[in-house]
């Protein structure tokens, strides 16, 4: 053991076996750790990273390395490639979770990283696990230190950065966005995995049909450690030179939860991905994202508000039921409850999706209302204020008012907006749905009030 290590037990050699301790995991250790790739190599996906001129891979072929954070979901490889980039540095590397430690602790790591660095010359590498667990405050913590120097921060979270991470710390370590596996790289893991006779399940020799990879490569739904953990519990069904089946994989699989999370970047990616399904017109990803949604738990009240603002934000006159409707299924699913009401919001998920769109009403309310503030001076014409009193009657309100529904073709000669503005118009009807009359008629209105 180097005299850095001597000094300080809590740090890790760089470069060294990567186990959940720092060591080689042992033949008992879950197959997910013995697999762990040790090399660049090893490693499957997040080619857009690891890759030739990726940020990765760059930190790695140069050994500069420098404070980032690594977001994506569960399993995607961020523990594995802050190990990596430790390895190519001559740095020690202490890695710890926020959701077992808390300051105190990082202020030991710091302590011991300046005197390191003033004892031996060499560097830390500090990995924060599950940084989005530390709250402002104590992420506020790393800042002085990540900019003196101090240390290098690898933070990792599953969690959005830019409503989990302070923005002077994103400041200072740039995020390096991770995707979950494709289907093929996990079917490429499960090959390596089942041929590797050191790590793997090479010595068990167990047959390995490419229906039952391609299942269990669906349901880890992009998640390394989740496959492995499949593969692992269909393998001890299936038993040494035995052959893995679908129904062992089913076994294993059991039930599958949605990765979602209701106040975060889920939450607003789902809701997205729902409303621009409908905006589009398809009726069958709409629904998807809404039963996503719904299963992963989402209160069914903030659908329904929502699906509220896409009919008089995306449809609007062009089919005016459209509102009717999702108030109703509102409604209904407050009557009706869970899963019953449910359908409730699925009926006004297609109707949306199928009816005419139109954003005309949008976009006129909001020329409206910006006009409306541009003009706040503005008097009401006097022919369209009422006269309550004698003292306003002889004032002039409402002197030449016409009543529109006596007057020829029920429409009268007269303006409605103030004078300095006649003649502009705000909300202006398109040729979707019921607008298309609707447009033809104010036409019609305007032509005879002038």
């Amino acid at each position: 053991m180097s005299e850095s290590l001597d000094l300080f037990p809590g740090a890790v050699q760089a470069g060294g076996s990567h186990g959940d301790a720092g060591q080689d995991p042992g033949s008992s250790a879950p197959l997910a750790a013995r697999m762990r790739p040790r090399t660049l190599e090893e490693f499957r996906g997040q080619e857009r990273v690891v890759g030739p001129g990726g940020a990765i891979r760059t930190m790695i072929d140069t050994g500069r390395i420098s404070s980032f954070i690594l977001w994506g979901p569960p399993g995607c490889g961020k523990t594995t490639l802050a190990w990596l980039v430790a390895g190519s540095a001559d740095a020690a590397f202490v890695s710890f979770s926020a959701v077992t430690e808390g300051v105190a602790r990082v202020r030991k790591i710091i302590a011991e990283a300046r005197t390191r660095r003033r004892a031996t010359g060499r560097g830390t590498i500090l990995f924060c696990d599950e940084i989005h667990r530390f709250n402002k405050a104590q992420q506020d913590a790393f800042l002085p230190h990540v900019e003196a120097g101090d240390i290098v921060l690898i933070g990792a979270t599953t969690e959005n950065p830019s409503f989990e991470v302070v923005r002077p710390l994103l400041s200072r370590a740039p995020v390096v966005v991770l995707e979950s596996l494709s289907r093929d790289n996990l079917r490429k893991l499960l090959r390596d995995t089942i041929s590797d006779g050191e790590r793997g399940l090479g010595e068990a020799g167990i047959e390995s049909p490419p229906e039952v990879l391609e299942r269990i490569a669906e349901a880890a739904d992009g998640d390394a450690r989740r496959a492995l953990g499949i593969l692992e519990r269909a393998a001890e069904v299936a038993g040494p030179g035995g052959a893995l089946t679908v129904e062992a994989v089913e076994t294993a699989i059991q039930r599958r939860f949605a990765v979602y999370d209701k106040s975060g970047d889920q939450h607003y990616g789902f809701i997205s991905a729902l409303h621009k399904s409908v905006r589009g017109g398809d009726p069958d990803a709409a629904l998807y994202w809404l039963g996503r949604m719904l299963d992963a738990g989402e209160d069914p009240m903030y659908i329904a508000r929502r699906l509220v603002r896409m009919a008089v934000e995306d449809i609007g006159l062009a089919a005016p039921g459209a509102l009717a409707i999702t108030i109703a299924a509102r409604d209904a699913y407050r009557f009706l409850g869970s899963p019953e009401g449910e359908l409730a919001l699925a009926q006004a998920t297609v109707y949306l999706a199928g009816s005419p769109k139109s954003n005309r009403l949008y976009k006129g309310w909001g020329r409206a209302l910006n006009r409306a503030r541009e003009t706040p001076g503005e008097a009401v014409p006097l022919h369209l204020r009422n006269a309550p009193t004698r003292l306003m009657k002889d004032l002039g309100y409402g002197k030449g008012y016409l009543y529109d529904p006596d007057q020829p073709g029920g429409v009268s000669r007269q303006s409605y907006l103030p004078d300095s503005m006649l003649g502009e118009e705000f909300y202006r009807p398109g040729d979707s749905g019921w607008e298309s009359a609707l447009r033809e008629r104010l036409a019609e209105w305007r032509r005879k009030r002038r």
